[in-house]
């Protein structure tokens, strides 16, 4: 995880478009004083992108060297029907609409033998709210998975079940008390249900939590684009429980539909706050991996008036979400959701780990394509060597994995 003695290469200058005001932002970096709001408007705002880029590289090479993290993963989507309508979303479905489905325990172990079969480190499992499923379905999905992967000689990591998912959990297991309470007693209520549900998956097997479902933190996007999932002070607290109990997570931000670039940047900042508090609780405590920025696709969803974002926003948002979270150690570009050519600029612009192999993802569906959406170990390792940068297997834990084929163990 610590730096490399091998460094990428830099970027070259460009010949016409230096914005001098990046030298501000650059010695700002070099000596380790966190950057302002206003500081991250100011980089969304240059025309000079390409110095930006640099400036975030030379922060992920600080940080990782020339490495390039990757993993040997498997997702597993165990029901798309949810009970909520978000506007941006596509993979919900209604019960007994076309399309939808709830998978059985024979389904997740067929899963998870091709997953052990193929080498994977981890299964990465999340679904809708579906209203119907009872609680003890999900401590079973989770024992399930890693009984299976047990049987077969793996220890499989499951990743599973974002913040908006695990207060759901609480909700039907009729421990999520407080609600409508917005004192302090009610929040205290509030996130004893989530500890109570986490701690039950965790001695189930729930290795760590995803990052997703936090969109953008902003009170009035949420009202319009995805009124009824939780806001965002209970999404931290579920990652709070879970970083008391030593439980690592990720985090995400959906942009590029109705927020503003502030609004990204407020949530970055919110997120960044989080980490200081995880980090200050010492040994024993997990704490945000990973902060993984994802486009807004319109396609299918309720907001497909809208363009979604451009490439080059994509590579600026990789780059100030490096700068904006100093705390956080590792910028995850997303393959499945930026494209893998597009990954390999983001290795250059902040970004030190691109996901793993995946096989299915039906949750977003780039360019209208299927949801058998692979890519094999060797195919990322090529796309990070091209980038300039050393491939490194990791497990979930950004722990490197020694390989034998399907056979593996952590460095």
């Amino acid at each position: 995880m610590g730096a490399m003695a091998t460094a990428a290469p830099e970027l070259a200058p460009p010949a016409a478009g230096r914005d001098p005001g990046l030298d501000s932002i650059r010695a700002k970096v070099e000596s380790g004083e966190r950057l302002t709001l206003e500081d991250g408007e100011f980089l969304y705002g240059t025309p000079d992108i390409w110095g930006l880029c640099r400036v975030a590289h030379s922060v992920r090479t600080r940080l990782h060297g020339a490495v390039a993290y990757y993993n040997v993963n498997r997702h597993l989507n165990y029901t798309n029907i949810c009970a909520l309508s978000c506007k941006f979303c596509e993979f919900y479905r209604k019960k007994d609409e076309p399309g939808s489905y709830t998978r059985d325990m024979a389904y997740v172990r067929q899963e998870v033998r091709k997953a052990v079969e193929g080498g994977a480190t981890e299964v990465h499992s999340v679904g809708g709210l579906h209203p119907y499923l009872p609680w003890e379905y999900y401590p079973d999905l989770v024992r399930t998975i890693r009984e299976t992967a047990r049987e077969m000689g793996s220890d499989l990591h499951v990743k599973a079940f974002t913040a908006v998912e695990v207060v759901h959990l609480a909700r039907i297991a009729k421990v999520y008390k407080g609600a409508s309470d917005p004192s302090e007693a009610g929040r205290a209520a509030r996130r004893e249900g989530i500890r109570w549900v986490l701690s039950q998956l965790k001695a189930a097997g729930l290795g760590s939590l995803p990052g997703g479902g936090a969109e953008v933190f902003d009170d009035r996007v949420h009202d319009e684009a995805y009124k009824g999932k939780i806001r965002s002070d209970v999404w931290l607290d579920v990652h709070r429980e879970a970083h008391g109990l030593g439980m690592n997570t990720n985090a995400t931000i959906l942009y590029g539909h109705i927020e503003q670039r502030r609004e990204r940047l407020v949530h970055m900042d919110m997120l960044r706050r989080a980490q200081d508090e995880a980090l200050r609780s010492g040994s024993g405590s997990g704490s945000f991996q990973a902060i993984i920025p994802l486009p807004f696709f319109p396609d299918g969803s309720d907001l497909e008036r809208l363009p979604g974002p451009a490439g080059l926003e994509n590579l600026r948002t990789i780059a100030v979400a490096r700068l904006m979270l100093d705390n956080i150690p590792h910028v995850k570009a997303f393959w499945i959701m930026q494209t893998l050519p597009m990954a390999q600029l983001m290795l250059r612009a902040g970004a030190d780990d691109v996901d793993g192999t995946v096989v299915w993802y039906d949750i977003t569906k780039v360019g209208g394509g299927g949801t058998h959406q692979e890519v094999s170990a060797w195919s990322l390792q090529k796309a990070i060597r091209e980038a300039g940068c050393e491939p490194v297997e990791r497990d979930t834990l950004y722990r490197r994995v020694i390989r034998d084929g399907r056979t593996w163990r952590v460095a």
